[in-house]
């Protein structure tokens, strides 16, 4: 039976004929059917996976040049838009929406070799920390499912984990990647804001969000990164420098100067058995010759509010296409008025969850109310920026932890939103600049679970961030 690895030793099997592409998406199809009860595909694509199989076995065969991502099982969040399936973003207000074209990053993964072999549940628009807000059920972590997956990219974390795909797409725009693979115990990537084209990923807020990589390893993570990075005509906001080839360049001796939070390790709400082993890990980079110091925060806990403002805000706007005219889900009944059609509609349409942040982002956006909340949470978010510039101009990079405590139970923090948005104390920050960031799976918990360590460089800082993440993970 194949056993997957690294990309690297998988395309090693193929050309050396032990296995075949259509031999492992079979597998895959299977392992994905024994753990159809966590909940992490809304639909697998099995007809034209294996329809992908053939054609690269073909191509293969007849000596043609083999993409980056021969072969490679792919699953995507289904808030990506993928041409002729279907993309809800785990919504009943998208139900049966059909996508009309795919995501460049998509694309760029097709064009690679890749085998996209299904869409990943999640939280209903990216909306949440736990993958309990999908209208197609809750996502159950692989390791203990008492637990939750982590959100909002939850089915995404758990394909990997349960090797239902060998790498898999979702979206970050508070920790929607890091959060998740950091519960599951993955590698989850987070680029600089714009490095991937956005265009096809239906939008939460769009100053914030960015298409991210879940990752059995650091090299699988850079060469997908190194395949659907760039620049892009369909997205004025993509990143125009030229991309690296992240994946040749992960070895390095350099001794790095690392920054951290003092204000993060010793904050009240971090499980103090993981800032124990988070600060025993930051003893070790010291004693192999890398600079560790401690710096002060004194905004960590006016991130989380200023995050909730701002992508509310944007959330408010961007959700207003959503009104049953165009397409996706309209309410039956006769209405004495369009707007009462649209009140209907969008009452059904939504959950709870996101109808509280569309709820508060209108809040926030109306006269007399402006001003003091999006405004002032704008000028947070600049000095915010001109913090981290300052740091990151005299370290290499931020050490934190991913998130304050392990996978928690389901159902533990379902009726305390306060509680739940506590759970993206140490990731918002990252989107908040637009820094790149990844989460390293490193720890183990007394309780069972995982969890890792984050690592945050500077803008378009992609390259040495893999680097410091590959010298960690080899720790």
């Amino acid at each position: 039976m194949f056993s997957f690895k690294n990309i690297q030793e998988y395309h090693q099997q193929l050309q050396a004929k032990t296995t075949t592409c259509v031999d492992v998406v079979k597998q895959y199809l299977q392992q994905i059917n024994n753990c159809k009860h966590l909940n992490a595909f809304v639909e697998v694509f099995e007809k034209d996976a294996l329809q992908q199989a053939e054609n690269l076995d073909a191509a293969r065969v007849s000596g043609k040049e083999l993409g980056k991502l021969h072969g490679v099982i792919v699953s995507i969040k289904d808030v990506i838009c993928y041409k002729g399936h279907k993309v809800t973003a785990a919504s009943k207000i998208l139900e049966n929406y059909t996508a009309v074209y795919s995501a460049t990053a998509v694309e760029k993964l097709l064009a690679a070799g890749a085998i996209i072999i299904g869409r990943n549940n999640c939280d209903e628009f990216a909306m949440g920390s736990s993958s309990e807000n999908s209208y197609y059920g809750i996502i159950k972590n692989g390791l203990d499912e008492t637990r939750v997956s982590g959100g909002s990219s939850g089915g995404s974390a758990v394909a990997v984990q349960m090797n239902m795909s060998m790498v898999s797409l979702g979206s970050d725009t508070g920790g929607s990647v890091r959060q998740p693979a950091d519960f599951c115990g993955v590698v989850g990537l987070k680029p600089t804001y714009g490095r991937i084209s956005r265009y096809g990923l239906i939008a939460y807020a769009s100053s914030f969000d960015q298409i991210g990589i879940f990752a059995n390893n650091v090299n699988d993570a850079a060469l997908v990164l190194e395949v659907i990075a760039g620049a892009d005509d369909f997205d004025s906001t993509a990143s125009q420098q030229d991309v690296p080839n992240y994946a040749e360049l992960l070895q390095s001796d350099k001794k790095y100067r690392f920054a951290y939070f003092r204000q993060a390790l010793d904050h009240i709400g971090l499980d103090k058995e993981m800032a124990t082993q988070i600060k025993s890990f930051i003893e070790i980079l010291k004693k192999n010759g890398h600079t560790v110091e401690p710096v002060e925060f004194n905004l960590l806990d006016e991130t989380i509010p200023t995050y909730y403002v701002l992508t509310t805000a944007e959330a408010s706007s961007n959700l207003s296409r959503f009104d049953g005219v165009k397409y996706g889900y309209r309410a039956t009944g006769e209405f004495d008025s369009l707007q009462a059609m649209y009140k209907q509609t969008r009452s059904e349409g939504f959950g709870k969850e996101v109808q509280r942040r569309i709820m508060l982002g209108t809040f926030v956006l109306s006269e007399g109310y402006f001003d003091a909340y999006y405004t002032k949470a704008q000028q947070v978010r600049q000095i915010l920026c001109n913090t981290t510039k300052d740091i990151l101009s005299k370290y290499d990079a931020i050490l934190s932890p991913t998130v304050p405590s392990t996978a928690f139970k389901i159902g533990e923090k379902s009726n305390d939103s306060v509680a739940m948005y506590l759970a993206d104390l140490y990731t918002v920050f990252s989107n908040l600049v637009g820094i790149p960031a990844i989460c390293i799976p490193l720890f183990k918990h007394s309780n069972g679970m995982p969890f890792g360590l984050q690592i945050m460089a500077a803008q378009n800082e992609e390259t040495e961030m893999l680097r410091m993440a590959k010298a960690i993970e080899n720790f």
